[in-house]
């Protein structure tokens, strides 16, 4: 074993995290952790992890139940075409009657990449495929003093590379572990504490000041404002979602009657929109208020600003559109986005406690 690897492993053995999906060589539990973990920090995706194994305890359990239900497990853990992939993976699974054993393969599941491949073939196969994840990306540039960009074509395939040369392949699953586990811990992104890093001596980043710099990444995220406009419609004890189709964000949850405005709208401006009009054409209105104005709600591409209303209508009436008419009180049975959730819990609040 080289120094590096035995450096890695042998701090790992003092360090590493107490984690379910480590005490188990089960591919699927393997890859339902991976995939959990993509954009999630573990901190957040361990209960999110161990409510998912209890309800789907294998692939066939996962493929035999609804997408709704599915979405519903994932809620509040965003990038939800992740659930999607998983939920359509595990049903090819199931029809061909075992998890894949071949990196090949397992390459081919939908949703999967070359990391996740290679991370599932590692700890349940113990096979000598590298792991290339954000961790690997910043011991290897910091430790090396690489100064080529990791989110380029060039970058990706120089730190591929670097990290099948330097897997310790006699403890394939071990090593891998013992890289990841100390760039989440040891080398981490900001302030690492690099007085107490057994690297410390070997580290060119370090040596040459340049520990703060490194990973360079040279494309920056365009991060694009949206305008949400959301309606908690109340017709007697019934309201309305709608499904969100393929196409934008969040596909195959369920919302309120929305409409996106092309810039913030002040209240007294919603009733005169022409959407407002038209979502609520031939319904007697009978009350409108305000539930939360200007929530801002940040994901990876885009910035929403978002306005939530109660509009209260004759029990009979309907807003125009494609809405699912749901008991107010069955809210909390559909999978919705983190901001419809928070929305829900300012709607529904009065009601619990007037329950407790």
């Amino acid at each position: 074993m080289s120094r590096f690897g035995e450096t890695l492993v042998r701090w790992y053995q003092e360090n590493k995290r107490d984690l379910p999906w480590r005490d188990t060589e089960d591919p699927y539990k393997i890859w339902i952790s991976e995939i959990i973990l993509q954009q999630t920090r573990v901190a957040q995706g361990y209960d999110y992890y161990c409510r998912f194994i209890e309800r789907f305890p294998d692939v066939f359990a996962l493929a035999e139940a609804d997408e709704d239900e599915v979405m519903k497990y994932w809620q509040g853990l965003g990038y939800y075409s992740r659930a999607r992939n998983l939920h359509e993976a595990a049903r090819s699974i199931a029809a061909r009657g075992t998890f894949p054993d071949t990196y090949e393969e397992v390459r081919k599941l939908k949703g999967v990449g070359d990391y996740t491949a290679a991370a599932i073939c590692s700890f349940a196969y113990d096979m000598p495929c590298a792991v290339v994840d954000g961790n690997v990306y910043r011991v290897l540039s910091r430790w090396m003093g690489i100064e080529e960009p990791i989110d380029t074509v060039q970058g990706k395939k120089l730190f591929t590379a670097l990290a099948d040369e330097l897997l310790e392949r006699s403890v394939p699953a071990l090593y891998n572990q013992a890289i990841m586990d100390f760039g989440a811990i040891q080398c981490v992104p900001s302030s690492p504490s690099c007085l107490f890093c057994p690297l410390s001596d070997s580290c060119v980043a370090l040596q040459k000041g340049l520990v703060d710099m490194l990973p360079v990444k040279r494309h920056k995220t365009k991060v694009a404002n949206r305008y949400f406009i959301y309606f908690y419609v109340r017709a007697g004890a019934y309201t309305f979602l709608h499904k969100r189709e393929a196409g934008d964000i969040w596909h195959g949850l369920y919302e309120l009657p929305l409409i996106e405005a092309e810039r913030e709208t002040a209240e007294e401006e919603v009733c005169g929109l022409p959407a407002y009009r038209r979502l609520f054409e031939g319904c007697e209105v009978r009350g409108f208020r305000l539930v939360a104005g200007r929530v801002k709600h940040v994901l990876s591409h885009r910035v929403i600003y978002a306005d939530c209303y109660e509009v209260e209508i004759a029990g009979g009436d309907a807003p125009q559109g494609a809405f699912r008419r749901v008991p107010a009180a069955d809210l909390h049975k559909f999978a919705v986005s983190r901001l419809v959730s928070r929305f829900f819990s300012l709607i529904l609040k009065p009601n619990i406690n007037n329950k407790e």
